[in-house]
């Protein structure tokens, strides 16, 4: 079976017997262990148990059984979603040992449908970075080129779909952290609307941002991971109680007198020339296809990176207060005289890389007496502005349109400034923020030194309209071939 078969197309061949699931699970493994030596996109793979489980599968389907939507196909997960196999380690030294106790929701339902999951990708330390540089097990390579990030936190993820090491993979996003490594990779990502997935099982970094969402090589795949992962889940008291509609259904019809909003933000003249000229010929796209282009006002863009750096690592600040060496992960060792503050210290000290400590510290700063009101209640107040800043967009347009990153992947180690690296996630963070769904698209490419580099366009709509946002990604990816494109740099490795 060709290695760009998306999901779908492998559901419909393992129905009828074209290949089996055990010939999927061993095509997937075979790549990895070609490939991964030089990206590093897995931080552990389950070959036995995914063999196993491929033999059930195959065995159920000879039987005229109906073992799942998804039986047979293989799956990545974040390094950050709980399994009751396998480590979760959230891509640091604190959890290197960790085995969880149960299965969070998210993959249990892809389980459910017969998916087999593979194994953890790597991602940056419990989801806090834009590079995946910040893994304690060592950075992910971008397939596309070697010597460049595949953006963050969910590299790993976003670098093994576009690799073919899996149709499929799971991320989290609580600023980006799907869509960015998806723009970076060439692939699809989805962040959900918050509360249309379940977090149960999500290692919380904000936990009022996160969310789990697909990522795979088009449109029509990440809409069928998202209809079997979302819904209601009592184990989750955020997570909506509402229908999960059929997202393919009509998913090639593009909705009735489409209005696409573009932000003038979203075009600045800080984006790479070549990102902005794609979003350009994205727009002339979508006008030749009969969508009305509205202009849009988002005059808050600009505070939503401040907003989230308040936010976010204030939750982490509260989450991350767990790690102390006592309940679980990692436990320092302690010398004679030393006493449990010691164990607290030495043990947070040893397992927490240089990233969550600066967001640790960021967030009891700004939690701290004398400086609440002054950040963390003030960033609520913004939060609430660019939420009803979005509302009003939405009342004049389907959809908004504009670029997922600044600039295509960089180089490894060229972000060394932490506010440069945190200026990557500018179009993406107020997504979170509003609590609204985003998903990005290959939309072209640039040419940095004789390779060409991904880009990805962003499409955001209302919370919960997650049926729109697929329909008038289509429209793009039904009129283009960038998805179809795959690594050239993966020949050489």
């Amino acid at each position: 079976m060709d290695d760009d078969a998306t999901i779908l197309s492998l559901v419909e061949a393992l129905k009828h017997r074209e290949i089996s699931a055990v010939q999927l699970v061993q095509n997937c493994f075979e790549r990895i262990e070609q490939l991964d030596e030089k990206l590093h996109c897995f931080h552990e793979t389950y070959p036995q148990r995914a063999l196993e489980a491929a033999e059930s599968i195959d065995g159920a389907l000879e039987a005229g059984d109906e073992p799942g939507p998804l039986a047979g196909v293989p799956i990545a997960l974040k390094d950050n979603i709980v399994t009751s196999f396998g480590h979760t380690t959230c891509s640091s030294r604190i959890l290197e040992d960790f085995n969880g106790p149960y299965t969070s929701t998210a993959a249990q339902r892809l389980i459910d449908a017969g998916a087999i999951v593979i194994g953890k990708t790597n991602c940056d330390e419990f989801a806090m970075g834009s590079s995946t540089e910040h893994c304690a097990f060592g950075e992910v390579c971008n397939p596309w080129d070697l010597t460049r990030v595949p953006g963050g936190s969910s590299g790993g993820s976003a670098a093994a779909v576009a690799a073919r090491m899996c149709p499929g993979a799971l991320g989290s996003d609580t600023g980006g952290s799907i869509r960015q490594p998806a723009s970076l990779c060439g692939v699809v990502g989805v962040k959900p609307s918050y509360g249309r997935v379940s977090r149960f099982g999500l290692v919380a970094f904000g936990s009022s941002l996160d969310q789990i969402g697909p990522l795979a090589r088009c449109v029509k795949d990440a809409a069928w991971l998202l209809r079997i992962i979302a819904g209601p889940d009592r184990r989750d008291s955020t997570c909506a109680d509402l229908a999960v509609p059929d997202y393919l259904n009509g998913i090639d019809q593009p909705p009735q007198n489409l209005r696409i909003g573009v932000p003038k933000q979203y075009l600045s003249d800080k984006n790479e020339p070549a990102v902005n000229e794609a979003v350009y010929s994205a727009i002339e796209l979508y006008r030749d296809l009969g969508a009305e282009i509205v202009d849009i006002d988002l005059p808050l863009t600009d505070y939503g990176i401040a907003t989230y750096y308040v936010i976010a690592p204030a939750e982490a600040s509260s989450n991350l207060a767990r790690y102390d060496g006592i309940r679980y992960g990692r436990r320092a060792h302690l010398e004679p005289g030393e006493d449990l503050y010691d164990l607290y210290a030495k043990s947070r000290a040893e397992g927490f890389g240089p990233e969550v400590k600066r967001r640790i510290m960021l967030g009891t700063y700004v939690l701290s007496a004398g400086y609440y009101d002054a950040y963390y209640k003030r960033a609520l107040q913004v939060r609430r502005l660019i939420k009803q800043e979005f509302d009003a967009a939405f009342e004049k347009c389907h959809a908004l349109l504009g670029p997922t990153s600044p600039t295509p992947a960089f180089e490894i180690g060229a972000k060394a400034d932490p506010l440069s690296m945190y200026l990557c996630d500018v179009y993406t963070a107020n997504t979170n923020i509003a609590g609204i769904c985003g998903i990005s698209i290959p939309a072209g490419f640039a040419e940095v030194n004789g390779k060409l580099l991904p880009i990805g366009l962003q499409i955001q709509c209302k919370a919960f309209d997650e049926a729109t946002m697929f329909r008038v990604a289509r429209m793009f990816e039904a009129s283009t071939d960038f998805h179809t494109k795959r690594p050239p740099e993966l020949a050489t490795v």
